[in-house]
């Protein structure tokens, strides 16, 4: 694995899980690159990144688009699947005044939450 151009894009938890998940098919001949590789995936594994594919990410994007987000804040919604107001308010900078009603708040929170379902407990 090698870093060709490190500014070309932000990836999300989501498409570093894949992509690593993706190497362990290859057979890695540096040590320490095989272990941090084996612990970014058992912690990602922790995360919602493990459950969301390339298409929900997509969709989940778009939805966003009307809200005028910055791109750290997509990402940060994305990886981190906020469940409240209160852990949006952490993560969306001047969250009140950009979202005025509670309607809209929850209206965000029901798209994070169809958009990024958590998987099915068994």
């Amino acid at each position: 694995m090698e870093v060709v151009n490190e500014n070309v894009a932000t990836l999300s938890n989501a498409e570093v899980f894949q992509l690593l998940e993706d190497e362990k098919l290859i057979e890695h001949r540096i040590t320490n690159v095989a272990t941090v590789a084996y612990e970014t995936i058992k912690y990602l594994e922790k995360t919602p990144a493990k459950h969301q594919d390339t298409e929900a990410v997509q969709k989940f994007m778009t939805a966003l688009a009307p809200y005028n987000f910055t791109k750290a804040e997509k990402l940060q919604l994305l990886n981190l699947r906020p469940t409240s107001i209160v852990e949006m308010q952490l993560i969306v900078e001047e969250l009140d005044e950009r979202l005025k009603t509670e309607e809209e708040l929850e209206k965000l929170i029901n798209i994070i939450q169809q958009m990024l379902p958590l998987p099915q407990e068994e």
